[in-house]
Protein backbone atom coordinates (compact mmCIF):
# COMPACT_ATOMS: atom_id res chain seq x y z
CA UNK A 1 0.00 0.00 0.00
CA UNK A 2 1.41 3.31 -0.96
CA UNK A 3 1.83 6.19 1.68
CA UNK A 4 -1.19 8.01 0.03
CA UNK A 5 -3.05 5.16 0.60
CA UNK A 6 -2.13 4.60 3.99
CA UNK A 7 -3.34 8.05 4.51
CA UNK A 8 -6.35 8.24 3.18
CA UNK A 9 -6.94 4.41 4.81
CA UNK A 10 -6.04 5.59 8.18
CA UNK A 11 -8.40 9.26 7.58
CA UNK A 12 -11.37 6.91 6.41
CA UNK A 13 -10.47 5.16 9.95
CA UNK A 14 -10.55 8.25 12.14
CA UNK A 15 -13.96 9.36 10.41
CA UNK A 16 -15.57 6.19 10.92
CA UNK A 17 -14.36 6.39 14.69
CA UNK A 18 -15.86 9.39 15.37
CA UNK A 19 -18.58 9.30 13.67
CA UNK A 20 -19.57 5.87 15.58
CA UNK A 21 -18.89 7.80 18.96
CA UNK A 22 -21.26 10.54 17.87
CA UNK A 23 -24.15 8.07 17.28
CA UNK A 24 -23.22 5.39 19.91
CA UNK A 25 -23.59 8.07 22.64
CA UNK A 26 -26.58 9.84 21.13
CA UNK A 27 -28.90 6.91 20.21
CA UNK A 28 -27.40 4.09 21.70
CA UNK A 29 -24.68 0.99 20.27
CA UNK A 30 -27.88 -1.20 19.61
CA UNK A 31 -29.79 1.35 17.52
CA UNK A 32 -27.25 1.90 15.44
CA UNK A 33 -26.49 0.42 12.37
CA UNK A 34 -23.16 -0.39 10.39
CA UNK A 35 -24.45 1.47 7.58
CA UNK A 36 -25.93 4.18 9.22
CA UNK A 37 -22.19 4.45 10.20
CA UNK A 38 -20.84 4.76 7.55
CA UNK A 39 -22.79 7.20 5.82
CA UNK A 40 -22.14 10.04 8.61
CA UNK A 41 -18.85 9.50 7.90
CA UNK A 42 -19.29 9.94 4.83
CA UNK A 43 -18.42 6.97 3.26
CA UNK A 44 -20.06 5.87 -0.06
CA UNK A 45 -19.28 2.64 0.74
CA UNK A 46 -21.91 1.58 3.40
CA UNK A 47 -19.80 -1.65 4.29
CA UNK A 48 -16.91 0.36 4.93
CA UNK A 49 -17.09 -0.31 8.76
CA UNK A 50 -16.89 -3.87 8.21
CA UNK A 51 -13.95 -3.26 6.18
CA UNK A 52 -11.88 -0.98 8.33
CA UNK A 53 -13.09 -2.99 11.80
CA UNK A 54 -14.51 -6.30 11.37
CA UNK A 55 -18.09 -6.38 13.66
CA UNK A 56 -19.64 -3.83 15.66
CA UNK A 57 -17.85 -5.52 18.85
CA UNK A 58 -14.11 -4.74 17.41
CA UNK A 59 -15.68 -0.93 16.42
CA UNK A 60 -16.70 -0.41 20.00
CA UNK A 61 -13.57 -1.81 21.19
CA UNK A 62 -11.61 0.07 18.99
CA UNK A 63 -12.92 3.46 20.86
CA UNK A 64 -12.34 2.68 24.21
CA UNK A 65 -8.52 2.05 22.60
CA UNK A 66 -8.58 4.91 21.03
CA UNK A 67 -9.48 6.84 24.86
CA UNK A 68 -7.62 4.65 27.07
CA UNK A 69 -4.08 5.32 25.44
CA UNK A 70 -4.40 8.99 26.36
CA UNK A 71 -6.06 8.51 29.67
CA UNK A 72 -3.44 5.87 31.01
CA UNK A 73 -0.52 8.49 29.97
CA UNK A 74 -2.42 10.54 32.20
CA UNK A 75 -2.52 8.31 35.23
CA UNK A 76 0.73 7.25 34.96
CA UNK A 77 2.15 11.13 35.08
CA UNK A 78 -0.26 11.39 38.30
CA UNK A 79 0.96 8.28 39.51
CA UNK A 80 4.81 9.04 39.29
CA UNK A 81 3.53 12.68 40.95
CA UNK A 82 2.07 10.63 44.14
CA UNK A 83 4.40 7.91 43.94
CA UNK A 84 4.55 6.71 47.81
CA UNK A 85 1.40 9.07 48.88
CA UNK A 86 -0.60 7.65 51.62
CA UNK A 87 -3.17 10.94 51.21
CA UNK A 88 -6.20 9.32 49.89
CA UNK A 89 -7.26 12.01 48.63
CA UNK A 90 -4.05 12.09 46.13
CA UNK A 91 -5.42 8.31 45.43
CA UNK A 92 -8.76 9.31 44.62
CA UNK A 93 -7.20 12.01 42.38
CA UNK A 94 -5.44 8.60 39.80
CA UNK A 95 -8.91 7.52 39.58
CA UNK A 96 -10.61 10.97 38.65
CA UNK A 97 -8.19 13.23 36.65
CA UNK A 98 -7.38 11.08 33.67
CA UNK A 99 -10.95 10.68 32.54
CA UNK A 100 -11.87 14.72 33.53
CA UNK A 101 -8.30 16.00 31.85
CA UNK A 102 -8.58 14.37 29.02
CA UNK A 103 -12.03 15.17 28.22
CA UNK A 104 -11.13 18.11 28.87
CA UNK A 105 -8.54 17.64 26.20
CA UNK A 106 -11.32 16.58 23.33
CA UNK A 107 -13.32 20.27 23.74
CA UNK A 108 -16.73 21.13 23.49
CA UNK A 109 -18.82 18.92 22.28
CA UNK A 110 -17.63 15.77 23.27
CA UNK A 111 -19.48 11.91 23.02
CA UNK A 112 -17.12 10.01 24.54
CA UNK A 113 -18.43 10.38 28.10
CA UNK A 114 -21.69 9.34 26.91
CA UNK A 115 -20.39 6.65 25.50
CA UNK A 116 -18.39 5.02 28.26
CA UNK A 117 -22.01 5.68 30.40
CA UNK A 118 -23.51 3.05 28.06
CA UNK A 119 -20.80 0.53 28.72
CA UNK A 120 -21.43 0.97 32.06
CA UNK A 121 -24.91 0.42 32.30
CA UNK A 122 -25.00 -2.31 29.49
CA UNK A 123 -24.07 -6.20 30.70
CA UNK A 124 -22.76 -6.79 27.23
CA UNK A 125 -21.20 -3.92 26.22
CA UNK A 126 -19.50 -4.17 29.62
CA UNK A 127 -18.41 -7.76 29.24
CA UNK A 128 -16.90 -6.99 25.86
CA UNK A 129 -14.40 -3.77 27.06
CA UNK A 130 -13.66 -6.05 30.25
CA UNK A 131 -10.27 -6.64 29.44
CA UNK A 132 -9.56 -3.39 27.39
CA UNK A 133 -10.60 -1.04 30.60
CA UNK A 134 -10.16 -3.53 33.93
CA UNK A 135 -6.27 -4.64 32.94
CA UNK A 136 -5.11 -1.18 32.32
CA UNK A 137 -1.88 -1.44 34.02
CA UNK A 138 -2.18 2.08 35.88
CA UNK A 139 -5.48 1.75 36.50
CA UNK A 140 -4.07 -1.48 38.51
CA UNK A 141 -1.84 0.42 39.92
CA UNK A 142 -4.23 3.37 40.95
CA UNK A 143 -6.24 1.31 42.31
CA UNK A 144 -4.35 -1.12 44.31
CA UNK A 145 -2.83 2.12 45.91
CA UNK A 146 -5.58 3.59 47.26
CA UNK A 147 -6.87 0.17 48.61
CA UNK A 148 -3.51 0.52 50.45
CA UNK A 149 -4.71 3.73 52.26
CA UNK A 150 -7.89 1.48 53.29
CA UNK A 151 -6.67 -1.29 55.40
CA UNK A 152 -9.47 -1.33 57.51
CA UNK A 153 -12.35 -2.11 55.17
CA UNK A 154 -12.41 -5.91 54.27
CA UNK A 155 -11.84 -6.43 50.31
CA UNK A 156 -15.44 -7.23 49.26
CA UNK A 157 -16.23 -3.91 50.30
CA UNK A 158 -13.14 -2.49 48.60
CA UNK A 159 -14.23 -3.93 45.88
CA UNK A 160 -17.50 -2.65 45.63
CA UNK A 161 -16.76 0.57 46.24
CA UNK A 162 -14.23 0.80 43.13
CA UNK A 163 -17.50 -0.25 41.23
CA UNK A 164 -20.07 2.53 42.88
CA UNK A 165 -16.92 4.87 42.33
CA UNK A 166 -16.46 4.40 38.67
CA UNK A 167 -20.15 4.18 38.01
CA UNK A 168 -20.25 7.65 39.19
CA UNK A 169 -16.98 8.96 37.53
CA UNK A 170 -19.17 8.32 34.51
CA UNK A 171 -22.16 9.02 34.86
CA UNK A 172 -21.50 12.37 36.47
CA UNK A 173 -19.25 13.13 33.38
CA UNK A 174 -21.38 12.03 30.88
CA UNK A 175 -24.37 14.53 32.58
CA UNK A 176 -21.76 17.03 32.18
CA UNK A 177 -20.40 16.37 28.91
CA UNK A 178 -23.85 17.09 27.98
CA UNK A 179 -23.61 20.69 28.56
CA UNK A 180 -21.87 23.26 26.59
CA UNK A 181 -19.83 24.59 29.51
CA UNK A 182 -18.56 21.41 31.49
CA UNK A 183 -16.06 22.94 33.75
CA UNK A 184 -14.04 19.77 34.11
CA UNK A 185 -11.85 21.00 36.81
CA UNK A 186 -14.47 22.06 38.83
CA UNK A 187 -16.57 18.41 38.07
CA UNK A 188 -13.20 16.66 38.91
CA UNK A 189 -12.83 18.53 42.49
CA UNK A 190 -16.60 17.72 42.92
CA UNK A 191 -16.12 14.34 42.40
CA UNK A 192 -12.74 13.77 44.23
CA UNK A 193 -14.67 14.93 47.02
CA UNK A 194 -17.73 12.52 46.41
CA UNK A 195 -15.41 9.54 45.91
CA UNK A 196 -13.49 10.32 48.90
CA UNK A 197 -16.16 10.21 50.83
CA UNK A 198 -17.77 7.33 49.05
CA UNK A 199 -14.42 4.79 50.42
CA UNK A 200 -14.85 6.82 53.38
CA UNK A 201 -18.58 5.51 54.27
CA UNK A 202 -18.90 3.34 57.30
CA UNK A 203 -19.69 -0.17 56.76
CA UNK A 204 -22.70 -1.35 57.79
CA UNK A 205 -24.16 -4.83 58.48
CA UNK A 206 -27.46 -5.67 58.17
CA UNK A 207 -29.48 -7.75 60.50
CA UNK A 208 -31.15 -11.16 58.91
CA UNK A 209 -34.12 -10.51 56.84
CA UNK A 210 -33.38 -6.79 57.62
CA UNK A 211 -34.68 -4.23 54.43
CA UNK A 212 -31.78 -1.51 54.68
Amino acid sequence: MSQTRAEQAGTTRQRILDAAERLFAEHGVFSISNRQISEAAGQGNTAAVGYHFGSKADLVRAIVRRHSEPTERIRARLLARYDGSAVLRERVACLVLPFTEHLASLGTPSWYARFAAQLIAEPKLRELVAVDVGEAPTLRAATGALHDCLPELPDRVRRERDDMAHTLIVHFCAQRERSLTPQWPAAASSLIDAVQGLYRAPVTVPEVNQLV
